[in-house]
């Protein structure tokens, strides 16, 4: 028995990521009015949500801290999880202009969902500073031999970047570029039947900052809830969006 206790930790040991910082969690309130997605992050219901931690090394706190600032916060209607990404940067750049492409190879935001925490589906979309965007189905997480459904759409999703600079200027230096992103909350249909979320709701999330840096071969990776791990697809260690009934009341 002892023997097969030892085996079955093993087992375990190597189905999961190092220890790392327990999952973060993010109140979501409700915006008053339909936010106008237009890269600027300047609407009125914006004032009162919450910024989320800094993002920091993928693999957890243990690691140096990131060398540019990124945050997130996010609004929900009936309609659209918004969301919106400052992301510090002296050099925005970005060459991928074709839907789909692999984003990951410019310097890129990333948005995770698991809209349905007890199944191991879950949602991926990325963009660049072009507002060029990737997304993808996860019927299971690739460690799990997981097949990325490409054909999938986020079907009447809107973005826009906000540049705080010149793109692809490296001769002068920029302070950023921020995302706004309406994610429709009847996106999954295609693939899932998800309940609308209410107050009381939770999904899983996490957010990815990928940042290339010239001379070097990797890239770095920083996110919001640490992953313990150099891997994004390791969902159980993204964080938890609680739908909140309370409101986003600060006005112009």
């Amino acid at each position: 028995m002892k023997a097969i206790a030892t085996m079955f930790g093993a087992i375990l040991s190597a189905a999961l990521p190092a220890a790392a910082e327990t999952p973060l969690s993010y109140e979501c309130l409700r915006a008053t009015h339909a936010i106008r997605i237009d890269g600027k992050l300047d609407d009125a219901a914006w004032r009162n949500a919450p910024w989320t931690s800094d993002f920091i090394d993928i693999e957890g706190g243990s690691k140096p801290r990131p060398k540019y600032r990124t945050r997130v916060k996010m609004l929900w209607d009936d309609h659209y999880l918004y969301i919106a990404a400052e992301l510090e940067e002296p050099d925005v750049k970005a060459t991928l202009t074709e839907r789909d492409s692999v984003i990951f190879k410019d310097n890129d935001f990333e948005v995770f969902i698991k809209p349905l925490p007890d199944t191991e589906s879950y949602y991926e979309f990325e963009i660049n500073a072009l507002n060029t965007g990737w997304d993808l189905f996860l019927p299971k997480p690739y460690r799990d031999d997981g097949k990325p459904d490409n054909s999938w759409d986020i079907a009447g999703l809107k973005t826009a970047i906000g540049v705080q600079g010149t793109l692809n200027r490296p001769q002068d230096k920029d302070k950023g570029w921020t995302v706004e992103i309406a994610y429709p909350l009847t996106a999954f249909a295609s693939r899932q039947a998800v309940p609308h979320p209410q107050a009381g709701t939770t999904w899983r999330i996490n957010f990815s900052r990928v940042q290339w840096t010239a001379g070097q071969a990797k890239e770095d990776n920083w996110v919001w809830s640490p992953q313990g791990v150099i891997d994004m697809h390791v969902p159980a260690r993204w964080g938890y969006l609680h739908f909140s009934g309370s409101v986003s009341t600060k006005k112009n």
